[in-house]
């Protein structure tokens, strides 16, 4: 287990507590390599001290010996001018006077509240609290007479560092609270509460506990906590003293971390400016709930995502509607220039978002020759999709993230190219574009940026993470999704996709054999341990089905028979348990989603199209009326295409149009809608199309394959990108 440091600061006092923290590593070295301990630098629970808010400097939780707090004052001997009972007296120092002791055993009965949530926990885990003082001795405090005053604390002095020393001294601490002897199923729960694992659970509605149902699955995995993740841990708890990027899978959790990371930064420095960004205006709803679950676990409840915190904590659509400001949009308005629209962008020919973005963001990049500070983080989601081809690069630079940089204030004046500006990529979410957002790649050729996300900053914080475990999507799913997506098993050689060991390695595969040399053979494989979604342990048939039929009719009345299955005896809502993705051009998959719709509404299953006023309406005759930014609605089943379904999730997900795909195979973007679909399932997928393709005994030789592929590697031609498969999604 980890040692966990969530933020260097730089201030006076933090040496004081380093002394501490360094001696605590010291001593807890071999609990740590048996997996028995976990402590934390300054763990993000913040009470109420006086008129802030402040975290534990020292959090310990041992196997042994329950949960430890301890409070450091970096004082000398001389700034302590008397203690009465828990009330200390300073001169010289930042405060006048303090509770230390009194304000340690409040963090650690807050921290206690959570264990007391769950029954197994409830009142039996040890607490204990101590104070630490690294520039006073033992000696200098019973020569000012503080031994002999009642209600002295247990302290930590200077020459109590030593590894025996301190263990001793922690040790013989008389507990605040007393507890029993922590098993190992105990101390699992313990590290999974403090990570934050009962945010992510889901209330039970329906007492369904039947493993052959659906919901009876997903209740099962509602009740258990899942384990700690030492990398979350330390990404979505830390802040670094810079720049980050965190690149993953798709469903490897970044989204949270990022909704985790701006929620400590806010508590932890409330007189911020921080901009929580993401590309898909669907999510909103989401991301704001995600904020605010962490604000209020971190605060102990006492803090919420409301207006007040809005002001400083600003969750943003990269580009704004016209309804709903966007991070684009609000940096125009701050600098008092013209917003450009979806219109404008057109009017040059361009018609995918990414590249519209970067172009509105070029002009402004352009045209504005003093830019303003506005913020001291920015933290930013869904980074592949604001990645523009070079024809739209900004000086070489890629638009919206130079913008972004920008307007970032510098983390201290002595070094002005280093701010605090985090990005979150997908691994090949995008499969037919696979640029890594680099230094290089994101701010151009300039020395200074070279090293921006290499190596690590102070206090030990990663400048890049690499995230390989899939925590939505089932195993068997996952696999099959890159391996269609990617064409692995197609006869006539991959399409794209990764070609070397290290990149299959960071989304979670091993290379059993070859080198990708054409014509050699390779073998990858997926450890179940990447993949820790546990449905398909509990669930006894597969969760991937992949059906064909003669018609569309045909398809649609199996649908129909599913929902209905899936309703009455699954026990499954129609929001946001079941999702329906169309895959295909533009023209013939909204064509298709209307056919969808219909068919669903004739025979009484509701519907929802995304972004529409309401359910069962297939096109909403007064725009005024559309909700640009919804994509469930209450009792009704969402039926989306692909663009709008991205960062969206829901158990049960239906891939409709297997065939648009299948007829023009070696379009990638095409089998990266199929990708995309595949992965919004967090528990089964129905992939269906009508008639035969060869592209079918490939999807059956994949499913097939479960989480082994061996193929012949070869590069096959690549087919120009149908720029039509681009959906508009900003109205």
């Amino acid at each position: 287990m980890p040692f966990i440091e969530t933020e260097y600061l730089g201030k006076p006092g933090e040496s004081g507590e380093k002394k501490v923290w360094d001696s605590i590593k010291q001593a807890y070295r071999d609990k740590d390599k048996m997996g028995e301990c976990l402590a934390y630098w300054r763990y993000p629970l913040f009470t109420n001290i006086g008129q802030t808010r402040k975290e534990p400097d020292i959090l310990i939780a041992d196997k042994d010996k329950g949960i430890i707090i301890i409070e450091v004052k970096s004082i000398t001997i001389n700034q302590l001018v008397a203690v009465n009972g828990h009330l200390w007296e300073y001169k010289n120092f930042y405060e006048k006077t303090g509770n230390p002791y009194q304000q340690a055993e409040n963090q650690l009965f807050a921290l206690l509240a959570n264990f007391d949530r769950e029954a197994t926990l409830r009142r039996k885990i040890e607490g204990k609290v101590l104070i630490a003082l690294p520039n006073i001795s033992e000696e200098e405090w019973i020569s000012h007479g503080f031994d002999r005053l009642p209600s002295v604390p247990p302290i930590i002095f200077n020459n109590d560092f030593g590894r025996a020393t301190l263990l001793s001294k922690i040790e013989n601490t008389i507990n605040v609270q007393k507890g029993e002897k922590i098993n190992d199923d105990r101390w699992k729960m313990i590290l999974s509460i403090l990570s934050g694992s009962p945010l992510h659970r889901k209330e039970v509605t329906v007492a369904q506990s039947d493993s052959t149902t659906r919901l009876g699955v997903i209740n099962s995995l509602n009740e258990k906590l899942s384990e700690m993740d030492v990398q979350q841990e330390n990404i979505g708890k830390t802040i670094p003293h810079g720049p980050q990027r965190i690149r993953g899978i798709a469903g490897s959790g970044k989204s949270v971390l990022l909704c985790q990371k701006a929620a400590h930064m806010h508590l932890k420095h409330p007189d911020w400016d921080i901009a929580l960004v993401f590309y898909s205006r669907s999510l909103y709803e989401e991301v704001v709930n995600q904020v605010d679950k962490w604000l209020r676990h971190f605060s102990n409840g006492d803090v919420c995502y409301n207006e007040q915190v809005s002001r400083k904590l600003k969750i943003l659509h990269s580009w704004g509607g016209k309804n709903r400001q966007g991070f684009y949009s609000y940096i125009c308005d701050t600098h008092g220039v013209k917003k450009l629209t979806v219109k404008d962008t057109k009017e040059q020919g361009i018609t995918g978002m990414g590249d519209s973005l970067g172009y509105i963001c070029t002009k402004f990049l352009i045209n504005v020759s003093k830019i303003i500070p506005l913020f001291d983080a920015i933290l930013i989601d869904e980074g592949q999709d604001l990645m523009v081809s070079d024809a739209y690069k900004f000086e070489d630079k890629q638009p919206f993230y130079w913008l972004a940089y920008q307007v970032l204030r510098p983390v201290d004046e002595s070094d002005t190219t280093n701010r605090r500006l985090i990005w979150a990529y997908d691994e090949s979410q995008s499969l037919d574009n696979l640029i890594i957002p680099t230094a290089r790649e994101l701010f151009g050729n300039a020395p200074e940026f070279k090293q921006f996300v290499s190596g690590i900053h102070k206090g030990g914080i990663k400048k890049s993470e690499i995230m390989h475990r899939c925590y939505r999507t089932p195993g068997p799913i996952l696999t099959a999704a890159h391996a269609i997506g990617m064409g692995l098993l197609r006869q006539d050689g991959m399409l794209r996709g990764i070609t070397n060991k290290d990149d299959w390695r960071n989304i979670g595969y091993e290379v059993l054999e070859g080198n990708f040399r054409q014509g050699e053979k390779i073998v990858l494989k997926r450890p179940a341990k990447n993949s820790p979604n546990l449905v398909p342990t509990i669930w006894k048939k597969s969760v991937l089905e992949f059906k064909t039929y003669k018609s569309r009719d045909e398809e649609l009345q199996a649908l129909v028979t599913d929902i209905r299955n899936n309703l009455q005896n699954d026990y499954l809502k129609a929001s946001k348990n079941i999702l329906i993705i169309i895959l295909g051009n533009a023209w013939e998959a909204s064509a298709l989603q209307k056919e969808v719709a219909k068919v669903l509404m004739q025979n009484q299953i509701s519907i929802y199209i995304p972004a529409e006023s309401g359910k069962n309406i297939l096109q909403t005759t007064n725009w005024r009326d559309k909700k640009p930014d919804q994509f469930w609605e209450d009792e009704a089943i969402t039926i989306s295409l692909v663009p709008r379904a991205k960062g969206n999730e829901a158990h049960m997900v239906y891939v409709l149009g297997a065939d648009l795909v299948a007829s023009n195979e070696a379009n990638i973007q095409l089998r990266n809608q199929l990708f995309v679909g595949l992965t919004r399932s967090k528990g089964w997928a129905k992939l269906s199309g009508i008639g035969h393709y060869d592209m079918y005994d490939e999807i059956n030789n994949v499913i097939n394959s479960r989480d082994t592929f061996e193929f012949i590697f070869k590069r096959a031609p690549l087919q120009n990108i149908n720029e039509e498969l681009e959906e508009t999604v900003f109205t």
